[in-house]
């Protein structure tokens, strides 16, 4: 999709004849270009927030989960070291 829309903004070849070597529907296109557009619009007004894929929130958590257990083991330690 990226290679198709970066081809047209280029302008290496007309859109109609983009999509026909392609294989898709100029109206298809240039719902991609809308989209395309609109995100790079909103990334650079500040809006970083995206959907995050199963495999990214698994290791998120994982990753969370982990940290967890070093502030306990730490909180734990420097608890020990205050009595002492």
């Amino acid at each position: 999709m990226c290679s198709i829309l970066l081809a047209g903004l280029r302008g290496e070849a007309s859109i109609a004849e983009l999509c026909r070597r392609e294989g898709i529907a100029e109206g298809l296109y240039y719902s991609w270009s809308k989209e395309f557009l609109e995100a790079g619009k909103r990334r650079l007004a500040g809006d970083t927030a995206r959907e995050a894929s199963s495999g990214e929130v698994k290791d998120l958590r994982h990753e969370m989960g982990a940290l967890k257990e070093v502030v306990a083991d730490l909180t734990l330690e420097n608890r020990l070291l205050k009595k002492a």
